[in-house]
């Protein structure tokens, strides 16, 4: 995000009409649909440095998780239920159109890499490139074959309002030159020169300033920030303050501003201003699990590049010259998949039934619960589970050991019952409000509250249809055998060599010279016996591996939720991503999410932006028109 000499002074001296604190994924999207009306003029405040030539962003593997996904069509209708009226799917969907910019599949790429979608669910038009991969890792071929044994259906449609079934991933790349296709790149820099968005980087804002009226109640009139090692602020916007913190750091400074629950607030040593409990609350994330499996050694890897500066050097080269190769592979093999498909009626029902009572329908919450109960019984047909499976070794737990090759299983529940909070901590030293740079106390409350240990029933019930899918064929056929968590006692790996696989291009060709030795020494690593019976994997407790290896899967929502019709009903926005109590404030990210979603988050978060971005220049030419009378 461009930066000038005099940028500091040139900030400063501009009158803004709209002020966005936060420029990543939804703030770039708000800020330059802002700049499109020319009476408009925005200012954006972002943290991070401008780095638009970075490889460990712009390279697809290096940045590794392009993964374009949409929700079940019933999650966003479920947020209109909540008091968010005109989020349901129907109203979103051209929301998510205007931001895509697909690419699509030829008939031939389809047959090979099940690479399939429906036109009327894309767009073509908007900002954001998506696209299949050219290339895939060794394993993909084998997946949707290995789900479709298991009664997955391949979905040819994931876009379309249900994404159960297994599927081939699209990716946030500009298939030309296959770099990573975002917002700094695909929203704020074709809008860059304009002189009416002004961006300042390495800028951390420190508090969203409020004005007291005389009429009572409070407005958002600009923010202060510090930008090397100054402290400088923007008091006087004359239009709105749009927060683009995020989950993690838009309750934080709406806490740091004075908004929130009073008892957190009076510990940082933070004047209260706008009395709201919901500030910070609601954290729900999507819990994720890694199964380890050592693979064929002849396999080429990500891993190998880590470890391998001869490989790493050829895989550069390769994409530098020819835009492929590893450089190029994104985790692509995806699954998401009721819990009713391996799991019995009775089973469900019986786990449902150690829920506790509902909370009073008086109670904010209890709406809240109902969707989450509803969306448990047997014939709710919802990606309830996301499996995804990858070459190399994601876990933090389990340490590669030199000469082997990983593949990851990673699990996600979708629906957690469990929330967390997120809050400022309380002042160290009396007399010292809690700053900005003191970190806000993140408390995901896995497995915990009342519906926590549905939730770890749950996800130790999909563990194993984890592990039953990679002992399936063809998958299981590049599978030496699980190493995380460890195999029982009473069991261990298959005995029949793995079917060698293509390899990738030029580097990998460049590895063949290890390949040799690694093959040699692979049934000396095998185990005897032919595997665990299906008795013995059918019995398998993961439960005490999930509830210590569960970690976060990165798609926090929900701290600043929407819904209701005052901060009394238990959020922090309305419908229209105004914060209740504030006038001139908005949040738009996915902290706003009132209920957790079966997707990535990505997508929606820039359908929020854009939807976002809509109803603030709505509301602001209607303002005017009313001032012409």
């Amino acid at each position: 995000m461009g930066s000038l000499p005099n940028e500091i002074d040139t900030f400063l001296s501009t009158n803004f009409t709209h002020l966005v604190i936060g420029g990543g994924t939804a703030g770039l999207v708000v800020a330059s649909r802002l700049a499109e009306n020319k009476d408009i003029t925005v200012g954006v405040l972002e943290a991070g440095h401008a780095a638009f030539d970075h490889p460990g962003i712009n390279v697809p593997a290096r940045s590794q998780w392009e993964i374009v996904t949409l929700a079940e069509g019933e999650d966003y209708d479920a947020w209109e239920e909540l008091g968010c009226d005109g989020w349901a799917w129907e109203a979103l969907l051209p929301y998510f159109m205007k931001t895509e910019h697909l690419h699509e599949s030829s008939p031939s790429h389809q047959a090979t890499n099940s690479s399939y979608f429906n036109p009327k669910f894309h767009g073509r038009d908007g900002p954001i490139h998506s696209a299949y991969s050219t290339q895939y890792g060794a394993s993909h071929q084998h997946w949707h074959k290995t789900l479709n044994s298991l009664g997955v259906e391949t979905n040819r449609s994931h876009f379309g309002g249900s994404n159960v079934g297994a599927w081939t991933s699209l990716t946030s790349v500009e298939p030309e030159q296959r770099e990573r296709s975002y917002s700094a790149t695909a929203y704020y820099r074709p809008n860059a020169g304009k002189a009416n968005l002004v961006v300042l980087t390495g800028a951390t804002v420190q508090e969203i300033l409020l004005k007291s009226s005389s009429e009572g109640g409070w407005s958002a009139k600009g923010a202060r920030f510090a930008y090397e090692g100054s402290e400088h602020s923007v008091p006087n916007v004359s239009g709105e303050i749009i927060l683009c913190g995020g989950s993690v750091s838009s309750p934080q400074l709406l806490e740091l501003s004075g908004i929130g629950n009073p008892d957190i607030l009076k510990a940082a040593g933070i004047e209260v201003k706008v009395v709201n409990p919901a500030v910070g609350e609601n954290l729900q994330e999507h819990m994720m699990t890694m199964m380890v499996y050592e693979i064929d050694p002849s396999i080429p890897t990500l891993e190998s590049l880590r470890t391998s500066p001869y490989l790493a050097a050829a895989a550069d080269h390769e994409y530098e010259t020819t835009r492929s190769g590893l450089r190029t592979v994104l985790p692509s093999s995806v699954a998401y998949l009721p819990f009713s498909h391996y799991l019995p009626s009775t089973t469900l029902s019986q786990i449902i039934a150690t829920l506790p009572p509902s909370t009073p329908k008086t109670d904010h919450r209890h709406k809240r619960e109902a969707i989450l109960r509803r969306r448990f019984t047997h014939d709710q047909n919802l990606g309830q589970i996301e499996y995804s499976f990858d070459l190399s070794n994601y876990s933090a737990h389990y340490p590669s050991e030199p000469g082997k090759k990983y593949a990851t299983m990673l699990q996600m529940l979708q629906y957690p019952f469990s929330t967390g909070c997120i809050h400022i901590p309380p002042s160290r030293e009396r007399g010292k409000p809690t700053t900005v740079d003191e970190k806000p106390l993140i408390d995901p409350k896995y497995y915990e509250g009342g519906g926590g240990a549905v939730d770890l029933e749950m996800m130790s019930q999909a563990q194993r249809f984890a592990d039953r899918i990679v002992k399936t064929a063809p998958l299981r056929e590049i599978i030496v055998k699980r190493v995380w968590p460890p195999l029982p006692p009473s069991s261990s790996s298959r005995t029949s060599s793995p079917s060698s696989s293509p390899g990738l291009t030029t580097a990998a060709a460049a590895s063949a010279r290890e390949r040799s030795s690694q093959q040699e020494t692979i049934d000396q690593r095998r185990q005897q016996s032919s595997g665990a019976s299906n008795r013995e994997e059918e019995e398998e407790d993961f439960s005490a591996w999930v509830r210590v290896n569960t970690v976060t899967d990165w798609h926090p929502v929900g701290t600043c939720a929407m819904g209701g019709a005052s901060a009394r009903d238990g959020y922090v926005v309305d419908a229209r991503l105004r914060v209740y109590g504030v006038r001139g404030l908005r949040v738009v990210d996915a902290s706003v999410m009132p209920l957790q979603i079966s997707a990535h988050l990505q997508a929606t978060v820039y359908a929020i932006g854009e939807k976002g971005a809509a109803m603030i220049r709505e509301d602001w030419e209607r303002e005017k028109e009313r001032e012409r009378g």
